[in-house]
């Protein structure tokens, strides 16, 4: 099977994390998001992967090379980001025959997508709990008659899970109208497809659709729970780790400290002494986290520091951030009412009753910050000594 991944995208959702990189090469667990999809479409038995990358693409482009997993890759730079019909156009030419689409910003399981590669042409879906947010799909038995975007009356709770198997002859269907969006929507070329024959749809056994801050909490706790335990770097006999735990070559638990897992611990970071680790946790590489700090259910990026005698919960912190000593995270409502959070430029709910600060590349506290349930720190923002933030920052 010959696989487009989509994979040029701005992440407008997911900013201030997409600042300087590509949403799809945001980590989930211990590699990228669209590595996780290569790595799933290779096991459901991909031949070739042909990325379509555009915003921030180097990173993409260095990080796969011209091969993956034995498999042979392709770039292919989207010009304008004119939505995914355009996208998969920019990858037209590079497959012959019948050939997928996946999303890039999805986490799929590979036998799900094996299933999906073998029943083509063909739709991944998902049952999901509020399928208005999403592109319901319409059935009759096993065969698709239709997607209907976001309907406020959803036909059922089956929703597309952006993978797709298209006929060799598709490629002649991706020129397609504006949407109301003002993109080439890759759902008309699947309503199109659907017209013309007979099309399946495979239910997946594992998704994540991730948009959005705290679906990168989910979709990291899935993926960190399903990891082998593993302490491959150096852990002081003093320290007590317990649980699902991963700590990576080179990466250092010293005396005191108590990890709780599913954690996860990148090479060359440092944890403690007498810190604190807990909930589904992902440090990435050369983290700092210090002295009396405790960090529950957060995700940290390359390079970012928390020295001393602070606390984090609930939250995403992006590279190269440093905490100042006292900063801590608030991240419950005692009103129980779910955090909200910004996205662009809304305040929207985040369904959950914890959620804590999203903080972005290079963003700097003063020593006794405190930031309040769903604020946004920008990228290279700073604060001040004793400062509270409860608007975005």
């Amino acid at each position: 099977m010959q696989v487009i991944v989509l994979a040029a995208g701005r992440g407008t959702r997911m900013r201030p994390l997409t600042e300087n990189v590509p949403k799809p090469m945001l980590p989930v667990g211990s590699v990228p998001m669209v590595e996780r999809v290569a790595e799933a479409a290779v096991d459901a038995g991909a031949e070739r992967l042909v990325f379509v990358v555009g915003y921030e693409q180097a990173s993409v482009r260095e990080h796969f090379g011209s091969r993956y997993e034995g498999v042979p890759v392709t770039h292919v730079e989207q010009d304008a980001l004119l939505g995914t019909a355009d996208a998969a156009r920019a990858a037209a030419d590079h497959v012959d025959g019948q050939f997928a689409v996946l999303n890039g910003d999805n986490v799929y399981d590979a036998e799900s997508l094996g299933r999906l590669f073998d029943s083509g042409p063909g739709i991944g879906a998902s049952r999901v709990d509020t399928p208005s947010n999403y592109g319901v799909l319409r059935t009759r038995g096993d065969a698709v008659e239709g997607i209907v975007e976001k309907p406020s009356d959803p036909p059922s709770d089956l929703v597309n899970a952006g993978a797709y198997v298209f006929p060799a002859d598709a490629t002649a269907l991706l020129d397609v109208s504006k949407s109301e969006r003002g993109e080439f929507e890759l759902t008309d070329v699947v309503n199109r497809v659907i017209d013309d024959r007979a099309v399946s749809f495979v239910e997946f056994d594992r998704w994540s659709d991730i948009g959005r801050p705290w679906e990168l909490l989910e979709a990291t706790a899935t993926e960190l729970e399903r990891q082998p335990r593993r302490l491959d770097g150096s852990v002081h006999r003093e320290a007590t780790v317990s649980g699902n735990v991963v700590v990576e070559p080179g990466a250092s638990v010293k005396r005191g400290v108590t990890i709780e897992g599913p954690v996860r611990i990148g090479a060359g970071s440092t944890v403690g002494p007498n810190a604190y680790l807990r909930g589904a946790t992902y440090l990435g590489a050369d983290v700092r986290v210090g002295s009396g700090v405790e960090i529950k259910n957060s995700v940290l990026m390359a390079g970012t520091a928390v020295p001393h005698l602070s606390y984090v919960g609930d939250s995403v912190l992006g590279r190269d951030v440093n905490l100042g000593a006292g900063t801590n995270v608030a991240n419950l409502r005692h009103d129980r009412e779910p955090v909200k959070h910004t996205v662009k430029g809304d305040r929207v709910s985040t369904g959950r009753r914890k959620f804590g600060a999203v903080i972005g590349d290079g963003a700097r506290t003063g020593i006794n910050t405190s930031l309040d349930p769903g604020v946004t720190v920008s990228a290279g923002a700073t604060t001040l000594p004793g400062e509270r933030v409860s608007r975005d920052k």
